[in-house]
């Protein structure tokens, strides 16, 4: 099976970077993406998203032609959906947007396309989409149905990345693949060893869905652990940072490090699949999302334990992404934290976050809340929070949070 055009649907922080690993491969790729400015910012060679080396990519691949971008899909030889899958206020998954990918991409199928579903989903959202495509494509035969003499081949192959190494490791990591059939299977791993230097393992489809949210729930519940422990030693006067640092000098102990939550478009999002599919039996998974969504509010008040005891005190906040390093502010605890500050105090805040240029529309419109560079926020603060281990709050000079109130999520200053 050859594979001369791939159509990528979703140029977000996995489509994009995918889309351009492939198109460096001398692949012909079509980007597709429903925001015209993410459209018209890429046809310009530039990248809405922080990533390192990916601008270098795109620029590339755009000028080479190797790359085109489009709001509509157009006829490809596969199809890599990489669109969100958020879930809904009662944490049951939000399959819409790859119910839009499927009404998309369904007028332009052709008979031995491949259509693989890379996004974060619950177990059984790729046989959600092969019967979407088929009610869709009456023309078409599928895999549900047809078996291994389908003319559309439909496979899952979940991203595995971390942000700020996603270049690398898109190479580099193994995949797991699951299709619908065997040949699924062999089609979809013919098309990632174009790009992918590590082993493709493959699976049915279902093992290959729950492996990604087993993945992420297997964190979320060491970072639990983390978080629970923080708080339980904060309650006994014992320093944390030094507690798992002694604890972690066991060879078969290796605790996480705690935070003010837990963030990002997976680890906060995935377990919940898994607890939707399974309620009655994920019994621990939900506990550690109880502990890790409450962290947040836990940081507030001891924020507010601060505010108390001071008159009108400006707050500096620093960090709003999920994590290090990065501009994503998906799910992001800091966001929460200092969103809940804003609505509980009168006092100023400071946010300062680096990798962005303003501050997100559900921040701005709080009035008590200010963009602010670092050196005015701890110039100006009497209360500082740092709430995310950015590189650069990491080489703050000790007296210039002197004589402040520090509340530190993170334990760089520890």
């Amino acid at each position: 099976m050859e594979f001369k055009t791939v159509s990528v649907i979703g140029l977000g922080y996995i489509g994009l970077p995918t889309a351009a690993v492939l198109a460096s491969r001398g692949v012909n790729v079509i980007g597709v993406d429903v925001n015209e400015n993410v459209v018209d910012t890429l046809k310009r060679g530039l990248i809405h998203i922080v990533e390192p080396d990916l601008d270098m990519l795109v620029h590339a691949a755009v000028n080479t032609g190797h790359l085109r971008v489009t709001t509509r899909p157009e006829p490809a030889d596969a199809f890599l959906i990489a669109v969100p899958t958020p879930f809904k206020d009662d944490h049951k998954p939000d399959l819409s947007y790859i119910e839009a990918a499927a009404r998309s991409i369904a007028p332009v199928l052709k008979k031995g396309d491949l259509v693989v579903l890379e996004s974060t989903s619950p177990v059984g959202a790729t046989e959600h989409l092969a019967a979407r495509l088929a009610e869709d494509r009456p023309d078409l035969s599928f895999p549900q149905v047809a078996g291994e003499e389908a003319d559309i081949h439909v496979a899952y192959c979940p991203e595995r990345v971390l942000p700020g190494h996603v270049i690398r490791e898109l190479v580099d990591n193994d995949r797991v693949i699951g299709g619908m059939t065997p040949r699924c299977s062999q089609a979809a791993v013919t098309l990632y060893k174009m790009f992918v230097e590590g082993e493709c393992i493959v699976t049915n489809v279902r093992t290959a869905e729950m492996c990604k949210l087993t993945e992420n729930a297997f964190r979320d519940v060491n970072i639990a652990f983390a978080n629970e422990l923080s708080i339980v030693c904060d309650k006994l006067g014992i320093n944390v940072w030094e507690l798992i640092q002694l604890a972690n000098r066991h060879p078969r102990v290796n605790i996480l490090q705690p935070g003010p939550g837990v963030g990002g478009h997976c680890i906060a999002v995935d377990p919940w699949f898994i607890v939707s599919s399974a309620p009655q039996e994920a019994r621990l998974i939900r506990t550690a999302r109880d502990i890790n969504d409450a962290k947040p509010d836990y940081v507030v008040r001891k924020v507010l334990q601060a505010v108390n005891s001071k008159d009108s005190p400006t707050i500096a906040c620093l960090g709003l992404a999920f994590k290090a390093n990065i501009d994503d502010l998906r799910e992001s605890p800091a966001v929460t934290v200092v969103s809940r500050l804003g609505e509980s105090i009168d006092g100023r805040l400071l946010v300062v976050e680096p990798h962005v240029e303003e501050l997100p529309a559900s921040l701005g419109e709080l009035p008590n809340i200010e963009f602010s560079t670092l050196k005015d926020a701890l110039d100006q603060a009497d209360i500082v929070v740092l709430l995310v281990d950015h590189d650069q709050f990491k080489k703050v000079d000790p007296y210039q949070i002197s004589g402040k109130t520090v509340i530190d999520t993170r334990g760089i200053w520890h």
